[in-house]
């Protein structure tokens, strides 16, 4: 059995410092009536702090733009009432002793026309498509584009004045950013569309925005996958070349920390190497990584056919010490944990105390009144 004390060692960045190496997962839940994080949503933050978790990545709460949110009763990021609902999270975790950030979101051509409360708002997208080739959504315009890049910077200002420990983008999993990042939904031909380099550049100026709103030492990190909720085979990048060629200017930008989705953490990403996506951003970048896959479960995350992220499949407790052994060996620097903490918001606590034949697998059940 590997050594267990490599995943509650502590870890500083800056201003950031945590109790030990366990994130917890942003996870969609569809629990905030009035897009307004509620008593429940404190103690379900609260309860996962108190069990150990070294950072809590909030689910995505949408950004202030009229096409931001694609799914009902999920958390927004503006307006006094729920500004105030995430407040109470922040000093609920920290009274715990927990760290929190907010992932910051925007859907994207997820979003359909008649999802509340916008109601007949299409979504936006970088050039009408959400999936390749069919053209069905709004397609940006420049000023729809700087428009979302303030609607990420007053987030992150947010974050800040609400006293979050940190920030992180959403530029995964199909959602808007991604959209700009993957050629198949990005075929602009103006200076968001065409090379790797521009279809990076709308990305590059939210983090700017983000950086300038926030300062030097508050930590920005950012989410990012290889794989589409449109497509599980999509890749922005198949060599390390093109990957470095891909990463190299977003860190410039202004990323601390690199969060990387991957369904499956201990699949390795290229040929002739046994490093996962982690490894090699932390290995292109030099930047610390967020690992994240299937962590302790016997079964990956399939999300629903209506791109609906927010459901996961049953899943078994599994062995960790094949995470354990690369955490050692420094091939990422965190470890982001999903359905096991749903399943057991004690997961930290009962995982160091050797109490692993206690955990309960992950039941979609436990998805409908969470705390």
């Amino acid at each position: 059995m590997s050594d267990i004390s490599v995943l509650f060692r502590p870890f500083e960045l800056g201003q950031l410092a945590l109790a030990n190496r366990i994130v917890m997962a942003p996870m969609t839940r569809n629990l905030s009536p009035g897009n307004i994080p509620n008593e429940k949503s404190v103690e379900y933050y609260r309860r996962r702090a108190a069990g150990g978790v070294g950072l809590i990545i909030t689910e995505g709460t949408c950004v202030d733009h009229i096409a931001a949110s694609g799914y009902p009763d999920v958390p927004y990021f503006h307006g006094r009432e729920r500004l105030e609902g995430w407040r109470r999270v922040v000093e609920a975790v920290h009274g715990e002793g927990g760290r929190i950030a907010p992932q910051l979101w925007h859907c994207g051509g997820m979003r359909r026309a008649g999802t509340p409360p916008e109601g007949d708002v299409d979504g936006y997208t970088p050039s009408g498509m959400n999936v390749p080739g069919r053209v069905t959504r709004h397609v940006m315009t420049k000023q729809d584009i700087r428009d979302v890049v303030d609607a990420f910077a007053r987030g992150a200002a947010n974050a800040l004045a609400l006293g979050f420990d940190a920030v992180e983008i959403h530029g995964a999993h199909g959602y808007l950013i991604d959209q700009f990042f993957w050629e198949g939904t990005n075929r602009r031909d103006d200076e968001y569309g065409g090379s790797m380099e521009r279809r990076g550049r709308f990305a590059i100026e939210i983090i700017e925005a983000v950086r300038d709103a926030v300062g030097p030492d508050f930590p920005v990190i950012l989410r990012w996958s290889q794989w589409k909720q449109q497509d599980f085979t999509a890749r922005l990048a198949e060599t390390p070349e093109a990957l470095e060629a891909f990463l190299t200017p977003l860190s410039e930008a202004g990323v601390d920390i690199f969060h990387c989705s991957t369904r499956r953490f201990w699949e390795p990403e290229f040929d002739g190497s046994s490093l996962n996506l982690a490894g090699w951003t932390r290995k292109i970048t030099g930047k610390p990584t967020i690992t994240v896959g299937s962590v302790g479960l016997n079964h990956d995350f399939i999300p629903t056919s209506d791109a609906d992220d927010a459901v996961f499949s049953e899943a078994e407790p599994a062995s960790i010490d094949e995470l354990l052994r690369r955490l050692a060996a420094d091939e990422f620097d965190l470890v982001a944990v999903g359905r096991a903490l749903i399943a057991n918001p004690e997961w930290p606590k009962m995982v160091r105390n050797n109490r692993s034949g206690e955990l309960r697998g992950f039941e979609k059940e436990m998805l409908a009144s969470l705390v």
